[in-house]
């Protein structure tokens, strides 16, 4: 790869990683006000955090459509279209005279929102295949997980100077210069006549065509069980490490953090070795080594182990996250160069949908014991290989090594 390609492949990848990032910026970077919102617009802490959950809805429903929006129209259109509701959903969440109305607000950001997470993967697809795809992908998860690890900093930082109303004005103001990066950097990566028909009834085909992909199925159960292992361990730590083990608000943050940390060495693990190994191959290899940690911290909450002996097998497990669903999405991919915005979109939701099952669950025996947790993770380790046994192996020979990559010329334009 010569230098100039080099630069546009890195460049496009932090354009299409921040457009990734969008989804844990919405969520991450209001949580810190969630008192002052309390206190601000009269309400109870429940209906404050209901706020989050039609943000959430609004990220996994809004997927499905925009990915069909996408295929059917452009990549560029919706994304514009989708970036200027963000922004004035942002600055309407900044200005809600009431509970209610933000709840709505938070709501239209979210699907807004996800239009960034759906339509970025998408892109990567129209441009990339076989490992050019994976080495492209591994680095947009790279930037990508650094939006979990700023975006609360950059909240916290933003209401030590002004209010929540700040930190919807920042959202804004990042959604104004995503709007102005699609308006005038990003150049159209979906041709016309690879775009489906502007049919409802056909984007419905569409996704039925892709449920009945034994393999992309596969891929796509595989990577969304194993997401839902992280909703998990983000509902289930902050009660166990400050609860149970006694640690500062501080060292949780610390130790939290430490998850977007294991993501990126997962998926740069992909990246550098996907020339050399094949993309299942380090599939089954990142779902043995979760089964492996999660069994080791199911016996560490039995036996009520020290700290350290818990956070390893953890930061491990995540790290495994990070290879699967880099190894996973550009084999679920590469196949659906037509319906690539709705695959992405099913990739997209389904972790959310999964997630919202299992995130209760790790509180079902209360705040004092971490049994649960590991049980959980336990049980998405496994559901995650019978997945893969059941749909992917059965479903052929491993062709993915001999998959040529190569990038359209759209990339040096970009």
């Amino acid at each position: 790869m010569n230098m100039n390609k080099k630069s546009n492949f890195v460049k496009m990848a932090m354009l299409l990683g921040l457009f990734s990032t969008l989804g844990p910026f919405t969520i991450d970077m209001y949580l810190p006000a969630f008192p002052e919102i309390v206190e601000q617009l009269d309400s109870s802490a429940s209906l404050v955090q209901f706020s989050l959950t039609a943000c959430l809805l609004g990220l996994g429903i809004g997927q499905l459509v925009m990915g069909s929006l996408s295929d059917v129209h452009g990549r560029r259109t919706p994304l514009l279209i989708s970036m200027a509701f963000y922004v004035i959903s942002s600055l309407a969440c900044a200005f809600a005279p009431n509970i209610a109305l933000l709840i709505i607000f938070r709501f239209i950001q979210g699907v807004a929102a996800s239009a960034g997470i759906v339509i970025s993967r998408a892109i990567v697809r129209d441009l990339f295949s076989g490992h050019e795809l994976t080495k492209f992908f591994s680095l947009l998860v790279l930037v990508g997980n650094l939006g979990p690890l700023v975006a609360p900093v950059a909240g916290s930082g933003v209401l030590s100077v002004t209010s929540y109303i700040g930190v919807f004005i920042s959202l804004a103001l990042l959604g104004i210069y995503l709007w102005a990066m699609t308006k005038w950097s990003l150049k159209e990566t979906l041709p016309s006549d690879r775009r489906s028909p502007s049919n409802f009834g056909q984007q419905l085909r569409n996704y039925g065509s892709l449920l009945q992909d034994r393999q992309f199925v596969g891929y796509m159960l595989a990577q969304g069980i194993m997401i839902a292992g992280v909703f998990a361990y983000v509902s289930g730590t902050p009660f166990i490490y400050q609860n149970i083990y006694g640690v500062s608000p501080t060292v949780f943050a610390l130790l939290f953090g430490s998850n977007g940390v294991s993501l990126i060495i997962g998926s740069q693990i992909v990246g550098r070795m996907s020339h050399r190994i094949s993309e299942r191959t380090l599939l089954l290899f990142g779902l043995c080594l979760a089964l492996l940690a999660s069994v080791t911290v199911v016996v560490v909450t039995l036996v009520e182990g020290p700290l350290f002996t818990l956070v390893i097998p953890l930061f491990v497990f995540v790290a495994s996250i990070g290879i699967t669903s880099t190894a996973a999405f550009p084999l679920a991919m590469e196949s659906q160069a037509n319906m690539a915005g709705s695959a992405a979109a099913l990739l997209g939701v389904i972790p959310f949908l999964l997630g919202a099952v299992v995130a209760p669950l790790v509180g079902i025996a209360g705040e004092d014991t971490a049994v649960p947790l590991g049980i959980i993770i336990l049980a998405t380790s496994l559901a995650a290989i019978l997945a893969y046994f059941l749909l992917v192996r059965r479903g052929g020979r491993d062709t993915s090594r001999d998959l040529k990559g190569k990038a359209f010329e759209q990339v040096h334009e970009a």
